[in-house]
Parts: structure tokens; sequence; C-alpha cells
């Protein structure tokens, strides 16, 4: 690097900014500053000679500049956020400015960020954070796509079928599964452009040799790019679908046995640890809960639990929801009055082991509660319940933290991705935004 230390000259919009090799050297290699120098870290001279021009807003440059001289990112009232955003995705430093936006994602610093009011009537079904820290929202036959920015692409449109499961494949691709429409021969899952709506192509159920109708419900993806989805057909496709990620094609289908729920699961989860797929059918789907674990390269099952002829008492509701915790060898199950229960993984048949946290919850539950949800992130414990989201950390999972909003109503469903949490509200039709302040820059 034998030029650091030199003034580099930008004429930026007509206005002339300096600065030193070092500071640019502090944006990735990929981005617009990382081209200005060889492979060396030397960098390279300007064509005249003199400065670099760049035909582009002075004002959002001197943001920019500042951010990678400071690593603190100040945005005056003259700027508007949205065109800072872009013109950070000009220069590559878009990772920079999300750093400096949010921290990482920690349940117990998160603070609402935003609310953004929906754009569909009805009470929504699902909200799915994704990969670059958009989201995408179902309510009935429609899903809302928002990107990072929050702004909303084009809608996708499923004429008339609602909407069971969503999911990101990534940042370009969002999966739909929908219910079956009669006498149409409609496929229950299909794939979407999430930048402009576009249907790229459906997924199929082959059974003896023929393409079924059927109705798609909940979604998992494992990372060797395989989908997996609950599948209930009118004969015999009930069970589990395996389809190929990249060609769409079905590639295994574990059918439901005699006495157990598969096509009508709840949630699915892989476990990457033991290679299994969680299958969790759950009250009120079902009058009875049924969770288990299939081995797809064996074709087996290698652990289950049901309440199935378990007596019921006021303390031991129905679970209603349930997540795999592979690091404990347990499956978390929650009940209607966010009493946590974990089930040992290691036996099938096992007993729940209630863990009650939230006494105080009861006989404050609203007009219309909500199921309440799980999920597992970063080794922190999230449970949704009426209109606050609980955090429960530690060995023995003990509530440090829980977010709540003064409206909106009770939370139908969360999700946690891009660094940040999204909670979809029933009433009001409009979803949070929770993030974790970044760390103050000393």
């Amino acid at each position: 690097m034998g030029i650091q230390n030199d003034i580099v000259k930008f004429n930026v919009g007509g206005r002339i900014f300096q600065t030193t090799a070092t500071t640019l050297a502090n944006a990735d290699r990929d981005s617009f500053f990382g081209a200005l120098f060889d492979d060396n870290w030397d960098l390279k001279q300007p064509i005249n000679g003199r400065e670099f021009f760049i035909d582009r807003n002075p004002d959002c440059f001197a943001v920019l500049l500042d951010l990678l001289r400071t690593g603190d990112l100040y945005i005056p009232s003259n700027v508007p956020e949205r065109l800072l955003y872009k013109e950070a995705m000009f220069y590559g430093l878009i990772g920079h400015v999300r750093s400096a936006k949010r921290g990482p994602f920690d349940g117990n610093r998160l603070k609402l960020s935003k609310s953004v009011t929906g754009r569909a009537p009805g009470d929504g079904t699902a909200i799915r954070a994704g990969p670059d820290g958009g989201c995408c929202v179902a309510h009935g036959s429609m899903v809302h796509v928002f990107d990072w920015m929050l702004e909303e692409h084009p809608p996708l449109n499923l004429d008339y079928q609602r909407v069971n499961d969503i999911g990101w494949v990534n940042a370009e691709s969002v999966l739909i599964s929908a219910c079956e429409r009669l006498g149409r021969g409609d496929s229950g899952m299909g794939l979407f452009s999430s930048y402009t709506g576009d249907l790229r192509y459906k997924f199929n159920v082959v059974h003896d040799n023929q393409i079924k109708s059927y109705t798609a419900g909940a979604l998992c993806f494992s990372p060797d790019y395989k989908i997996f989805a609950s599948c209930k057909g009118r004969s015999n496709e009930y069970g589990i679908g395996v389809w190929d990620q990249v060609t769409g094609k079905q590639i295994d289908f574990f059918y439901e046995t005699p006495g157990w729920s598969l096509g009508e699961a709840d949630k699915l989860q892989w476990l990457n640890g033991t290679t299994c797929l969680l299958v969790a059918t759950l009250f009120p789907r079902k009058d009875n809960c049924y969770i288990s674990l299939l081995d797809f390269r064996q074709k087996s099952t290698v652990w289950s639990w049901s309440d199935f002829g378990a007596p019921l008492t006021v303390d031991e509701k129905r679970a209603r929801d349930a997540i795999a915790m592979e690091d404990c060898n347990s499956v978390c199950v929650v009940n209607e009055y966010e009493d946590l229960g974990f089930i040992d993984l290691r036996i099938s048949g096992r007993s729940v082991r209630w863990s009650s946290r939230s006494r105080l919850m009861k006989g404050k539950m609203p007009d219309e509660p909500c199921y309440p949800k799980l999920a597992l992130h970063n080794g922190q414990l999230f449970s949704s319940m009426n209109d606050s989201i609980s955090v429960f950390c530690g060995p023995d999972w003990v509530l440090t933290s829980r977010l709540r909003r003064s409206y909106g109503g009770s939370i139908c469903d969360f999700s946690i991705g891009g660094d940040r949490l999204f909670a979809l509200h029933s009433e009001a039709n409009v979803f949070d935004i929770w993030e974790t302040p970044p760390t103050p820059v000393i």
C-alpha cells in the first residue's frame, strides 16, 4: 500500500471533495471505491490526473464519505433517506449503511423502528422476513412484498386461492403455498419473482404417474436446496412432498401413515444436526396434536409424540405451536397461556414438562386472541402472546424481556430475519419492524 496517505479528490455533481486513500480503503473490495485500488491496495491515478469525476448526488456522497471516515451515520434533513439508500447501493456501501443503522440482532435490545399499514382488506395470514431485511405479508389470496427499505413491490395475486404459507427461496424469489381450486386442476404451490410478481413455475405432485391437484400447507427449506411442503390431496396424496429448489421437480414424497397426521401440518422445520424434518400438526387444526421427526433417507419416523388420549387439566392446555431445539435435545411447545413445555427428543412418547412463566397473562385475554407462535434465533427463544412477544434466554429459558406496542391488536404471526423482527397484527392490518440499535461509535 505505497500511496495510502495521498490526498484523493472527487468531483461529485460539481462539488469538490477531498479525502485520503486510507479512508477509502474502509470500503469493501467489491465497492465503487474498492475498484479505485489495484490488487496490492495501491490507489490508481485519476484519468484526468487531477480528480475523479462522479455524476451523482453530492449531498448523499458527503454523508457516505463521513460514514467511511467515522463509522457513524448522520442523515441531515435535506437528504431523503430513500435517496441515500439508493446512492449507497450504487457505491456498494449498503452493508455499511445497514451496520450503522442497526446493530447485530439481540432480542433483549430490540426497539420499535417503524409500523407499516397493510394494503389489503381483512386479517393477515402470515408474515415472513426476507434474507436482506425485507418481508412479505399474506392477506387472503394476496401477498405483498417489501424490500429492506420497506418499499412495496408489485403484489402477488393468486386469483382467489387462499394463501396458507410463504417462504423466501432467496432475495429474488418467493414461494407460496395455497389451497387448491376444485375443477381448475391448479397445483398448490408456486414460485414468484419478488420484484415483478410474475409466476416462474408451479410445483406438481405426481402420484401413480399422474399429476394431482392438491392443497399445500406449511413450507420449509433445507441447506441442500430442497423444498418441503405438507400436502393434502383428494385421494392418496396426504403427506410431505419434496421438490428440488432449482428445477422445481418433485424428488420425494413421505406418505401419511394411518392414525397419524402429516398432510395438514401447521409447521415444518429442518434439523441440520440430525438431517431430519420436524412435522407438527397442532390444535385447533386437529383435535389432537401430532409431532414427529421424519428421516427421508430411511423413509421412517424416528421420533413421535402425541397428546392423543392424554387427560387435559386446567393448567395443561393444547399445544398451539412447536419448535425443535437441537442443542437441548428437546421440542418446545407453547399453550394458549404462553406456558412453555419441553418434550425430550431422545425418547418417543414422553410427556410434556411444562414450565409456567407467564401467569400474569392469565385473566387478560383479549376478545379475539391469536394463537401463540414460537421462534428460535441466535440462542434466544421468542413467543408471541396476544399483543406482545416475549424473549426467553439462558439454559432455563428465563423470561428476559417483552416487546409490545400500544395499538394494532393481537399478533397473529411474526418472523425474524435480516437482523429484524417483523410482527403482524390482526385487527389493524399493520405490521411492526423491530431492530437492534447500533453500538455507539466511541
